[in-house]
């Protein structure tokens, strides 16, 4: 998936309908703001198969749309050639990580580095929790974290 000298990162929660896709979205905007999208392969998928296929949550959808940012993602499942293929895999949560732990186990040629976003947050909030059975304050939460985290990842691999 990632070309010689291209960096790569996969977002990572639940479902990926909520919290990987917005934090996908806002990278992928970070990045080309900052003239290296092009350097970067950039995606996000889910632990489950709930949602594959489906559109993120209209919230938020609605969220990213006030900060100017769109997405055409469709949710899809993490597979075993992500762990080869992607440099970073960044999660939302502890049981992500424990799923994502799991799942790359029998992985034989693993290269992903996998790890909490919330670790790049500079207000050291670890976990980015699930807004779904929330409201749309939970929502712009999650996009705030995001951001936080994004930027501390991108400027650590500029």
């Amino acid at each position: 998936m990632a070309g010689a000298g291209t960096k790569s990162v996969l977002f990572v929660c639940l479902g990926n309908i909520c919290r990987s896709p917005i934090a996908e979205a806002v990278f992928r905007k970070m990045a080309t703001d900052a003239g290296v999208v092009d350097q970067w392969v950039i995606d996000s998928a889910a632990t489950s198969d709930w949602n594959t296929g489906s559109t993120p949550d209209a919230r938020g959808l609605a969220c990213l749309r006030k900060h100017g940012i769109e997405t055409d993602h469709r949710a899809r499942q993490v597979t075993k050639d992500d762990f080869m293929s992607f440099e970073y895999i960044l999660c939302m949560d502890e049981s992500n990580l424990s799923d994502l732990n799991r799942k790359a186990k029998p992985v034989k040629n693993l290269r992903a580095k996998i790890e909490l976003l919330g670790s790049y947050d500079p207000e050291k909030q670890l976990i980015i929790n699930d807004p779904y059975y929330g409201r749309d304050e939970d929502f712009e939460k999650v996009h705030q974290q995001c951001a936080r985290c994004c930027r501390a990842f991108l400027e650590s691999n500029s």
